[in-house]
Parts: structure tokens; sequence; C-alpha cells
């Protein structure tokens, strides 16, 4: 049963939005901060209230937008009852994260950042349990694990804190890649991206050929994101984050995201044999080290860390086992694990904070100087044990009954005797706790007199600690929520009963046997600590640092040979890499039956292209001569100007010819800072080489392009100029397509257009400074130089040039639509008439005559194309959708009207502004060369016949 609903999106984008808030209320104080990052997640908790009955019942809401139908990507969410489960916890905890910060973190840390940080963690986390759409829970997936590198790095002063950082993300980072692979795998076989789909069509997904690989990806993302072996290692060294920051990723979010993948993602991958031996064998490993582990830590993070592995691993391991009855006890431990660990640890910071240590060797006696800190951490740390009346005891039992009825590989009673052992090991860690922290007597070198904290600080634990023995003495209580996501994950209805007492059982003979050897264990801990540090065994973080050295050393050594600054290298590998794959597809494809013949060649053909080969050979004679190479790139950018004209394409010769004179002339002035002659960098047998890829790439081409003159092809022309006039208003097609049919290309195009000039001009700023710009001051520009740099005929005709060719862009502009021409290539004609000026009367003087900022135009330009294409929404239409119509107001004849025009404008102050920043940028390198500066313009005076009126300085 699915219904619509549009808060959905609402919650999931609250918390983002509320991550704008921290940053400028923690000028108002401290719980002011505190008080409005708590908004967004009690708004977002209250929306989710109201959705919580109708999921109880079976409601599934839905909520859709669409973004980019044609690649299956939508912002599409969904609430079930998992959903409903997992988001509760997020925002409720978040919530209690929130509250104790406020008193745990220093006045010197800066808690406006902590608490954008957690609300982007918080927002990426919802976004995955909300998700239907796997391309969008992979967004919100790579979200957490960004946002979690920032709360664990959240202290930068600490090496083990940007370390444990960057652990987390590498190891997680990897994970989410591989998961990517798998989702794209699923949503291949069943055809679309939803996550309802795939849920559907889990017969389909396991009888598919691509069931193994993708599960396997999808299964490595869930591993190393809940901190499954091999990749459990990363978690105990976030340990290095501030305190609520491990109370929330490790009891509620991050880590047991990984979990809810696997339960979400059960009706479609479980309930197969590689599912089973897969993921109970990892979870069941996984659960017997982290217990072990856990028990010998001294550390109380640490030991709650790799609790928490442990933990994570029972969780994996009734998850694996495929039942509804195991997942019924999956839940329930989650909702459990969740309540005792975020108790946990928030009692471990408390300790802390008080004491100035979590190191159990130097605690002990705590209970008397701070009861209600022992009451809080003894009652987590028994449900974390799994003793009776406490609802750990629960959920262990439940998870007991399972481990003992499943056979592996033949074997009735090892998964049964392993998961014993792992909670053997479980008891004696959490006893530890109470008893090495808060029993035995009180001692006198504490790093600081330890005391219970303000009610702030521990009246989230204790709260959690409240339904810690709620749910173990009126279990039925959580049944309904437990019955709500179990079905959820199992797809199908579901019938049983909580309570205390089930009986004499296998599972109760288990659990005793669990808490008498944990006791044992307790006894034992000092003699089984000393045989423990002196035994020989691998350390995961060891081997993940040789690794990681080792891929370093070995990415360090072949980027050094292929990024060792010279770029003829890199266009050699560049085009070589072009041409083997461009060949391999060539060959590996059926090219058909030449179909059409060669249009007869007019005698004025063969000339031109012979000047363009003549014009081409000339460049590599003379490359080492800038000035030569310079005009003859001109004849070469001339000749495809003209060639354009002869095959019919006028706008593109329009734009040719105007790029290359823009290029020319920017070239030809910054030819003034360069030597003549560039120096020779290439031996006779690299410039051999290069010759023979060059060959090859143009022989490649020609080949690709004689195939394709001589065979029939489908093409979108024919659309293009069928819709041109109905659809975009124009009849010049090409103009069209440009500023609607292909107008968001266009506008990311001048974007970049836009952030080259910016980067030139920022290029040019710093050789103005440091040691090249002293080279520059320093040089002598006077040799060789004309002694008329201005001559006055050149200034006078391009005085006249610049009112007509400005009256020619106007012209080029306002014609674009139906005629070559348009805001691009009335851009670069402005351009050109700017340019001359330059040209003809030196940087300096035109320099002072100018009134327009260019950074401006670019800024300008961009804004007016981006509102234009912005208009379109509010007609309903699709982004740059041009609306024209035509108007007639006599005596002027009927003539079109088109938004199309506004975005051409935005075009045109993007180039000019671009080109002139470029060349505003080579002025101030003319300037600080010593240019001499014409005070007066040119004029000629009868009587002297000289030109007297031009007085230079030096500068």
């Amino acid at each position: 049963m699915f219904s619509d609903s549009s808060l959905l999106p609402i919650i999931a984008i609250l918390p983002f939005l509320g991550a704008l808030v921290p940053g400028v209320m923690i000028r108002a104080g401290r719980t002011a901060c505190a008080s409005f990052t708590a908004i967004p997640t009690v708004l977002a908790l209250v929306m989710l209230g109201t959705l919580a009955p109708g999921v109880m019942d079976g409601t599934v809401y839905r909520a859709e937008i669409v973004w980019l139908p044609q690649l299956g990507l939508s912002a599409s969410f969904f609430l079930d009852g998992l959903g409903l489960l997992f988001a509760g916890m997020i925002l409720g905890v978040g919530l209690l994260i929130t509250l104790y910060a406020r008193y745990y973190l220093s006045g010197e840390d800066p808690m406006g950042q902590f608490y954008t940080y957690l609300l982007l963690f918080q927002g990426a986390m919802l976004g995955i349990v909300l998700s239907d759409n796997i391309l969008l829970l992979l967004i919100f997936w790579e979200l957490t694990s960004l946002s979690s590198f920032l709360l664990i790095g959240y202290w930068k002063h600490l090496p083990e804190g940007r370390q444990g950082a960057r652990m987390a993300l590498t190891v997680t980072g990897a994970g989410g890649l591989a998961m990517i692979g798998g989702m794209l795998i699923l949503g291949n076989v069943v055809g679309s991206y939803n996550l309802t789909d795939i849920l559907a069509a889990g017969d389909q997904i396991r009888a598919s050929d691509w069931y193994a690989p993708a599960l396997i990806l999808i299964l490595l993302g869930a591993f190393t994101k809940s901190a499954q072996f091999p990749f459990h290692f990363w978690l105990p060294h976030a340990m290095a984050a501030p305190t609520p920051v491990s109370a929330y990723l490790h009891s509620a979010t991050m880590v047991k995201a990984g979990v809810f993948l696997m339960a979400r993602m059960w009706p479609a991958l479980a309930g197969t044999d590689m599912w089973f031996y897969i993921v109970a064998t990892v979870g069941l490993v996984t659960m017997v080290l982290g217990a072990v582990i856990a028990l010998f830590k001294d550390d109380l993070k640490a030991l709650l860390a790799f609790s928490t592995v442990s933990h994570l691993g029972l969780l994996t391991m009734l998850l694996g086992f495929g039942t509804p009855e195991a997942a019924i006890a999956a839940v329930f431990h989650i909702i459990n694990h969740l309540t005792f660990k975020a108790a946990l640890f928030m009692t471990a910071g408390i300790v802390d904070h008080e004491a100035h240590t979590r190191d159990i060797k130097r605690l002990g006696g705590l209970a008397r100087l701070m009861p209600i800190t022992a009451t809080i951490g003894t009652v987590a740390a028994l449900s974390m044990a799994g003793i009776p009346l406490f609802n750990g005891f629960l959920s262990k039992e439940l998870m007991l009954h399972e481990a003992a009825h499943v056979t592996w590989y033949q074997n009735p009673w090892i998964v049964g005797a392993l998961a014993t052992l792992g909670s053997l090991f479980s008891v004696a860690y959490s006893l530890r706790f109470i008893f090495h922290v808060f029993g035995g007597p009180v001692r006198d070198d504490y790093p600081a007199k330890p005391h219970d904290p303000p009610f702030g600080l521990w009246a989230a634990p204790a709260f959690l600690c409240v339904f810690v023995v709620l749910i173990g003495v009126a279990p039925f209580l959580a049944q309904p929520v437990v019955r709500m996501a179990a079905e959820a994950v199992t797809g199908e209805e579901l019938s049983f009963y909580f309570k205390i007492w089930h009986g004499v059982n296998t599972a109760l003979l288990m659990s005793i046997a669990a808490i008498v050897g944990g006791v044992i264990l307790l006894g034992l801990h000092r003699y089984l600590d000393r045989l423990w540090i002196a035994a020989p065994r691998p350390e995961a973080k060891t081997i993940f640092d040789g690794l990681i050295a080792g891929v370093v050393g070995w990415m360090r050594g072949i980027t050094g040979w292929l990024h060792h600054g010279a770029i003829s290298r890199y266009l050699a590998v560049f085009v070589v890499a072009t041409l083997v794959v461009g060949v391999a597809a060539f060959l590996g494809g059926e090219m058909g039956q030449q179909t059409r013949a060669l249009t007869p060649i007019p005698p004025v053909a063969p000339l031109g292209w012979l000047l363009l080969v003549v014009a081409t050979v000339l460049v590599v004679v003379h490359h080492r001569s800038r000035f030569r190479a310079l005009v003859l790139i001109g004849v070469i950018g001339l000749m495809i100007s003209l060639g354009f004209v002869f095959l019919s394409a006028p706008d593109l010769a329009l734009t040719q010819i105007s790029v290359e004179t823009v290029t020319i002339l920017l070239l030809l002035l910054a030819l003034h800072f360069l030597p003549k002659e560039t120096p020779v960098e290439s031996s006779g047998g690299r410039r051999f080489g290069d010759a023979a890829i060059a060959i090859a790439a143009g022989v490649a081409v020609a080949g690709l392009a004689y195939a394709f003159m001589t065979r029939d092809f489908n093409s979108i022309s024919d659309f293009h100029l069928a819709n041109s006039k109905s659809g975009g208003g124009g009849t010049n097609v090409v103009n069209v397509i440009l500023v609607d049919f292909r107008g968001y290309d266009t506008y990311g195009e001048i974007i970049v257009l836009g952030i080259a000039g910016l980067a030139i001009f920022a290029l040019m700023e710093s050789l103005l400074a440091g040691p090249a710009g002293r080279r520059l001051r320093n040089a002598d520009y006077t040799l060789d130089r004309s002694k008329d740099r201005h001559p006055l005929m050149m200034v006078v005709a391009t005085r006249v040039m610049l009112p007509i060719a400005m009256m020619v862009g106007i012209f080029i502009f306002l014609r674009g639509h139906n005629q070559p021409g348009g805001g691009f290539v009335a851009g670069l004609v402005f351009s050109i008439a700017l340019l001359m000026q330059y040209m003809a009367s030196g940087f300096a003087w035109t320099t002072r005559r100018q009134r327009l900022e260019y950074h401006a135009l670019i800024g300008f330009g961009v804004v007016i194309a981006g509102l234009t294409g912005v208009g379109s929404w509010f007609a309903g239409r699709p982004f740059l959708t041009s609306s024209f119509g035509y108007f007639e107001f006599p005596p002027i004849e009927e003539f079109e009207l088109a938004t199309a025009m506004l975005f051409d404008l935005g075009v045109f102050l993007c180039v000019l502004g671009a080109v002139m920043l470029m060349l505003f940028g080579l002025s101030r390198l003319a300037r600080h060369a010593g240019e001499t500066v014409n005070k007066e313009p040119m004029e000629y005076d009868p009587s002297n016949a000289v030109a007297a009126a031009t007085t230079r300085e030096r500068r």
C-alpha cells in the first residue's frame, strides 16, 4: 500500500538547511548555537511523527521529484517500517547528542563548526534510509563518508584524529566505490533504479548471472561501513574524535549504515547459500574477534569501540541467517544496542571529562565519587553483557536461540558454540567496564578530582538508560516497533510475542554459560592480559599503514614518470591512448559497404588544401621562430574559415575567423614579453617519435572522415531543421541549437570561458610578484624597439574603425537568431575593435580610458544567461527553453522578440569580459615592464611637420 507524502523531501533536506545556522548563531552564545542546531532536528522528528501512525498500520509513503529521468535519476524517497525505525534513531539520538555536546565541548572548541558537521552528517544518514532511488542513495552514502571524515578529524591539532579520519575515509570510501558498481548492476538487471522496484524483483536478481558480482560488491560497501572483518580496524581509530561524535556515529548512525543496507536489500539478495555463507560467516568472525580484543583494551573508548565491532558482527550474523526469526532478533538488537551503547559512550566521555583520563588502569573507585555516572554506566554495561531484566538480555537470548539452530557446512553446533564464546567475552569486558572503572577503593592519583557533572551532561545517557530498563522489564512495549521494522525487512507478516521468561531451553543454558564464563574471565584478566601483551599477533593498523605506504610509493613512481612537467609527453600519452582506443573500436566494429560517391572537387579546393598543408609544414619547420609560427597559424585559421564557407557553414566560418583574429592579436601582444625564438628542447629521436605519432593521428582522423563521408548514417540534423523555427523561433539553426536545444552546454561553456579569463588574469598577477616580477622590471625592452611605436596612420585608422566595428557587432548580435551571427561572434567583434586600440596606442594609454570592470562583465554575463534559463521554469518549461513572439508596430515591419536574445546577451558579455580581462592582464605586465606612456593623443602639427604633441616619459 503506497501513499504520497510531500513531507519526505522536507525531512531529508532540513538538516542540510539547518547546517547553515550554527556558524552564525555561535556569535549569540553556545546555548543559542545548540538550540538552533536542535530546531531542524526537532522539526524533522515532528514531521516523521505525523507519518508514524500510517507506517505502523502498513502504509508506505512515497515522494518523487523528477531530476534526470533519461538516466533513471530522480529525487525519490519512501518511508516504510525499516526507514521509520532508522530515521527515528538518527533524529532522536542526534537531538540527545546536540544536548550532550553543548556541555561536553570546551570553550576553545569551535562549536559552530562542530554542529555544522553534525547536521551535515545527520542529513546524509537520513538520505540513506529514506532514498527510493539507488543512485540518490549512493550520493548520500558517499556524503556520510565525507561528513564523518570532518567529524572524526574535528580536533585537527591531534595527529591521531587526522589519521583516524583519513583511515575511515579511505576504507569506507573504497567500499562505497565497490558498492556503486554493485548497485549499477542491480539497476541494469531489473531495468530500474528505483529501490522499491529492485526489492520487488528478488527472484529475477537471484536468478541472474550477475547476482554474485552484485552481491559481493554491495557487501563490500556494507562491510567496510559497518567495520566487519577484515575491515574492522578503522573504527577503533575513529575514537580520536570527540566523544559526542563517537556516541553518535558508532551507536545509531554511520556504523549501522552497513547493517541498514543489508537489512534493506534482504528481499533482493538474501535467501541463497552465497548470502548465508558470506554474511553469516563474516558476522560470526567479527563478533568473536571484536569481543576478544575488547577485553584487553585499557582505553575506555577503545574497549567500547571493539565492543561495537563485536555487536555489529552479531547483527550481520543474524541477517546472514536469512530467516524471519533472525530478522526479528536483528531489529530488536539494533534498538537495544542503540540505547545501551550510546549511553556507555557518553558515560566514558563524562569520566574522561571529569577525571581527565580514559585509561582503565588509572581509574577505579569512581562509584563513590561519581554515583550518578556510575549508576548510568552500570545499567548500560549490564545490558551490554546480556544480564536479565535489561533489554540487551532479551535480544541476546533471541540471537543465541537462532545460532543454536543453524547448521554451517553440515555442522550443527559450531555457530552456536562460537556465538556463546562471543557472548562470554562480551560479559567479561562489560563487567570489566563496571568493576575496573567504578568498583574498588578510591584512589589518590587521579589526574583530576572526579565528580558528577552538571545535569546537562548526564541527562542524555540517563534518558537512554530509562529505555534500557523499561524494555528489559516490559519488552512488549518494543514489540510493535520491532514487528513494523522486521516486516519491512522480510516483506511478510510476522507473528511473535516478547517475554522475559521462555523457560529452560538451549538459549538460556548458553546464556548461563556465557555469564559464568565471563565472570571467570574477569577474575583471570590480570594473568590473561600479560599473555595477550606477550603473544605475537598481526596488527591490522600496521598492515594497513604498510599497504598504504606501498601504494603511495608505487603511485608516486608512476606519477613522477608521467607528470614530469613536459607537455610534449602529456600530449604524446593522450594522443597514443586515443589512437589505440579508436583503432580498437574501428577494427572491432562492422563497417558497411560504401554507399555514397565522393563529391566532385572544384579547382579552387585543391589550392586551398595545398596552402593549408604548406602552412602546416612550415609551422613545424619554423616553430622556433615565434613570430613566423604565429603568422603561419593565422594562415591555417584563415584557410579553415574558407573551408567552412566552401562547405556552406557561414556561422562556423564567421566564428572561426573571429576567434582566429582575437587569438592572433592577443598572441601578438604577448610576444612583446617573449624572446624571438624558443630554445631547442627535444632531441632528434624525440622529434622523430613525435612526428610518427602526429602522422598516425592524422591518418586515423582522415580515414575516419573518409569512412563517414562515403557511407550513409543517421543524423539528428533533420530534427533540428524541422524544429528550429517552430520550437526555437529562429531560422538560423546553429544559433537556435546553441541558445535553446543545447543551451545548457553553451551556458557551461561561457562559465568555463569566464573561469579561463579569471585564471589567466590571476597568472598574470602572480608574474608581477616575487622573482618573476623583478626580472620583468629589470629587463631591457628598448633593444630593437621601433622608434615610432604608435604610428599616426594606425592610430587614426583604429579610431575610425572603433565605432564602425561596434555597429557591425551590434548588427551581428541582433541578426544572430535568424541569420549568421549571435552573441559569441558579436563579443569577438567588439573585442577585436578594442584590441586594435591597445595595439595602436599602447597598453597604458588605452587602459587609462577604460571605463568598465571586465570582471563584472563576466559576472553579469553568467548571471543574465542563468536568469534567462531559470525564467523558463515559471512557464513550466525545461531550463533555457526559449519563448518568442512576433510583433508589428507601424511603420516598422513585423519583427520577432525572443528570450534567446537575453541569453545571447549573457554570452556576449561573458566573451567580451573574458577576452578583455586577458588583455588587461597583458597591459599590467607592460606597465611594469616600463612601457612609455603617451600623455596626450596623437596629433599632427603642420607648423612643425612632426607629431610634436607626443611627450614620452619613462615609467
